[in-house]
Parts: structure tokens; sequence; C-alpha cells
């Protein structure tokens, strides 16, 4: 099941099993009863999609679990659950926010890989706005201050040397949020989905030059899972299993023979948009295969997203690899999921 974001005891709920050792064992779990997850993953278009297309699949059945899917608009709020405990995990969020938290004594720790390459791009629906100089002395959609979609559209601005303190920046919401203002022509240029760029035209609006993130930001990961230590100590079993179902979703997902799969989740969570989004998002996921199929977070790209923070000033320092860190669970779930 999805649900909106919008619950008061997401952000104020105040909150093990060895490791299953093969599929057999998940199934034999699964006829004694699903044991409950609940996830807070962010929204967006891409995000929307494979949460219908997991949930069409069950893959998170598959392994013995009754799924609770929220999605989140701000990963701010994400943050706020993952540490209130009033959810078990996220596995498609942005983590930049998770680094000055444990800096600040928070107990939270990365898990695996999500989409490694960033699925944004900078649109523009105004004429005089063509590259990123442009946008100085203009103003840009975003989210708030350290999340992802600020974080991203900062980053790649300051790549081209654009001058910041020239840019008014409004908090819009999610990337979905954002496009839709960029289109109405309420913001000078936004993010929207990358997969939108053969697209745009239709939208009324145009790619800024050098704003195509997943080639101008491949170092940048996009998202990925991660849980506090309360949840990785109490319910580790529970979040192996889920990581295990989301390295599936991401195997399937870029496998040729999963389109009509996708499409029709695609189509089941997009009822109005035309066939050609979907078949966009479908021809963006085969050419860039942004998914972590192996769940696999290398230090230095925690180290590159940590320097970004330390740059933004949201965190003093970079925080060693194992202190933010934990990819025991994810070594498990492949383990699990691959037999």
């Amino acid at each position: 099941m999805v649900r909106a974001s919008s619950r008061r005891t997401f952000l104020t709920e105040a909150s093990s099993l060895a490791v299953l050792g093969s599929c057999a064992t998940v199934a034999a779990l699964a006829r004694t009863g699903p044991t409950h997850i609940s996830i807070a993953n962010a929204s967006g278009g891409l995000n929307l999609t494979m949460a219908a297309l997991m949930r069409q699949q069950k893959l998170l059945e598959s392994f013995g679990l009754d799924p609770e899917v929220i999605a989140v608009a701000d990963g701010t709020r994400v943050l706020g659950g993952i540490v209130g405990g009033s959810v078990d995990a996220t596995f498609m969020s942005g983590f930049g926010q998770v680094f000055p938290a444990v800096e600040r004594g928070a107990g939270v720790k990365i898990l695996a890989g999500g989409a490694l390459l960033p699925v944004l791009a900078l649109f523009s629906a105004k004429p005089g706005v063509k590259a990123l100089k442009d946008l100085e002395g203009r103003t840009i959609g975003s989210g708030s201050i350290g999340s992802l979609v600020y974080q991203l559209t900062v980053t790649l601005l300051q790549k081209y040397q654009v001058n910041l303190s020239h840019i008014r920046f409004v908090n819009i919401g999610s990337s979905s949020d954002v496009f839709r203002s960029v289109s109405a022509g309420a913001v000078d240029a936004g993010v929207g989905d990358a997969a939108l760029i053969s697209e745009a035209a239709r939208y009324g609006v145009h790619l800024v030059d050098h704003g195509d993130m997943s080639v101008e930001l491949k170092e940048y990961t996009y998202q990925g899972a991660w849980a506090s230590d309360r949840k990785i100590a109490s319910e580790r079993d529970t979040i192996v299993r889920g990581l295990a179902a989301y390295a599936q979703l991401y195997r399937f997902v870029q496998r040729a023979d999963s389109r009509e799969a996708f499409l029709r989740a695609r189509r089941s969570a997009f009822a109005n948009a035309p066939e050609s989004d979907h078949e966009a998002l479908w021809n963006y996921i085969q050419a860039y295969k942004p998914f972590a199929v192996d769940l696999k977070l290398s230090p230095e790209r925690l180290r590159y997203m940590q320097e970004l923070n330390v740059g933004f000033k949201v965190q003093s320092a970079v925080l060693s690899f194992d202190r933010v860190a934990d990819m025991s669970l994810a070594a498990d779930a492949l383990k699990l999921l691959n037999g």
C-alpha cells in the first residue's frame, strides 16, 4: 500500500532474528504469516513508478513481508521518521542529510545503494534561459535547504561557477512539484525527471545547457537505503529481506524483458500521463541503468557526498565510513537473494 506523507504520526511517533540463509527459509516464514515493514521513500515520478512495479510484482511479499510504503515529498521528513522510529527503513531516498545528523549524534546508518545516478535534469520555460549562467538574477524552484533537490541543483550550478548569491531559491517540494511549477512558468527554472528531456517541448519547457544531471553529476549518489541503529538491531532480518526485494526490483527493471510489466505499472501510477512519457522513462532506465543491482556503495561515493556537505557548511568534517554506513545488511540480502 502506498500512502501520502501528510500524517502526523509519521513525524511524531517514537518508537533479531538471524539472517535467513535461503529462499526456502523465506517461504517457510511466509507460511507462518508475513512480517510487517513500514517504509518511507522519496516521492517523484521514478519512485512512484518503482513503487507501483514493486507492488504489482509482489516482490516484498515474496520475501515474507507485509509492506506499508509511504511516499514522502521532503527528505527531511524521511529523516524525521527514521530517527523518530515511525518507519523501519527507507530504501529509495537521498541521504545527504544523514551525515550531519550522525555528526550531531543521531544513530543512523546508510545500508545500500539505490539509484546511483541523479535521475533529474534542469529545465526552463523561459526563452531567455539557455545556459546555466542565464539563471543569475532569476528564480529557481527547489526543495528545502539541504534536501536532495536543493543540493543537486546547487552542486550543478557550482560546477559551472554560477553566482548563487544572485539566485533566489523557492522551496516548492518534490521534483514533480518543481517541474509543474517550471512548466507553468511560476519559476524561471527547476528540476524534472531526466527521462522527460525527450518530451520537454510538449510541456513547454527546454533542457538548460549542461542540465542533464545523469551526465554532469555522475559521482553524486541519488538515493540509497538507510535506517536507525535501533531498527537495525531490533528489525535486522526484516530490513535484510526488504533490501533483497529492492535488489530484485533493480535487477528486474533493468532487464529488457521487464518492459511490459514496467509500462503496466507506470500506467497505473500515472493514469493520465501520455504513453510517450511512460516510454521515455523506460528508455531512460535501459540507456542509463542507474540502479545498484548489487546494492553496493563505495567509500569514495560516501566521501564525495560528505565533501559536498562540508562545502555547504551543513557538516563540519568528513566522517569515517564505519561511522555512517553498515554494508553488512546488504551483503546478507545478496546472500538471501542469490540463494
